[in-house]
């Protein structure tokens, strides 16, 4: 199954998405869930689209779409989960830094990416071992 990625960034007031691949296709959604929902439906209507003017489509029928998050949407999307200072402690970033990437006001530097997505997949990884 390939993996289509999807780019999510946040707006003034929602989240808004985009695909490389298919350029002209994009959404919104007030939540997450919502522009997954929103996302989804765009991709096949643009997919039928182009089946039936005849055009290649640039990935395999058998695809799955894959969220890239900016530092702020992620941080968006989590904030009922994640406080700062809980996020503080799983990457070791300060909470002032934190609300400056939550605010827009600054990008983290490809390091802190890299901090951020590494304790994000160890969490994962941790999760995935509890069993209930």
């Amino acid at each position: 199954m390939e993996k289509v990625i999807v780019t999510v960034e946040m707006t003034d007031n929602n989240y808004s998405a985009y695909l490389e691949k298919l350029p002209g296709c994009v959404s919104t959604g007030n939540t997450f869930e919502e522009l997954q929902k929103n996302i989804a439906e765009a991709v096949e209507f643009h997919i039928e689209g182009m089946r039936e003017d005849g055009d290649q489509i640039p990935f395999a029928a058998d695809y799955q779409l894959a969220y890239l998050f900016d530092i702020e949407s992620l941080l968006h999307h989590y904030k009922g989960i994640f406080t700062n200072a809980g996020f503080e402690r799983l990457t070791g970033i300060n909470q002032r830094q934190i609300q400056r990437y939550y605010s827009g006001v600054s990008r983290p530097q490809t390091a802190q990416t890299h901090r951020i997505k590494s304790a994000l997949h160890r969490l994962g990884k941790e999760l995935l071992a509890v069993e209930l």
